[in-house]
């Protein structure tokens, strides 16, 4: 590390210092993929020395679930913003813009990589979990709320959208000029057929799914 990278370093608080480790880590995870990247590499990306960087994460592991983490606590800060006045389908729509629309190859090339270390390693998995969780839950209760029909199911109607919406994180990941305006017009198409109860869904209970 520099002389002028370890002033900069010194000058930052632990809980900066933090988020500075996990920008540095996604783009490493990114470029590189998990399991290509060193904690040399990333060290190096965070202009730290590797001693100093173990202060802070002890293993790669560590990395993801606080990369996971923080998209998990954005997310919650996110949906919470945007319900503060009222509006509950102007959040739903703000929430699909912001992971859907707006969403770049990168965002979802590091996401794609978070899922595929879940198969593998159940502390990940637990978190990766707990997010979708909270995302089921805060989606079925919105549907519930924004219903206009008494035909509309909003656990079914979660079960058919859900798939919809990781299918656009992932082509956005795999076709680097994926357009995912199409696809979200079509799902905000659904998404209203569902409210309006128009849609052929197979009933289903309202309890969590079994993991």
């Amino acid at each position: 590390m520099s002389a002028g990278g370890a002033v900069v370093a010194a000058r930052i608080e632990p809980s900066a210092r933090r988020e500075h480790i996990l920008a540095a880590a996604e783009a490493c995870f990114v470029r590189n993929g998990f399991h290509r990247t060193t904690m040399q590499d990333l060290a190096r990306e965070a202009a730290m020395s590797p001693g100093n960087f173990y202060r802070y994460f002890a293993s790669k592991e560590d990395l993801v679930l606080g990369l996971a983490e923080g998209e998990r606590a954005r997310g919650a800060r996110l949906v919470a913003e945007l319900e503060r006045d009222g509006d509950r389908r102007a959040a739903l729509l703000g929430i699909i813009t912001r992971y859907f629309v707006s969403i770049t190859r990168e965002t979802a090339i590091l996401r794609i990589d978070i899922w595929s270390e879940a198969t593998r390693n159940p502390a990940i998995a637990a978190m990766t979990a707990r997010g979708e969780a909270e995302a089921r839950s805060w989606f079925v209760e919105t549907f519930g709320v924004l219903a206009r029909s008494p035909a509309c199911d909003p656990v079914a109607l979660y079960a058919l959208l859900g798939p919809l919406m990781k299918g656009i994180v992932v082509d956005r990941a795999l076709l680097p000029d994926y357009d995912p305006a199409a696809s979200v017009a079509q799902l905000l198409a659904l998404l209203e057929a569902g409210l309006d109860g128009r849609l052929p869904l197979a009933p289903t209970s309202s309890a969590e799914p079994s993991r």
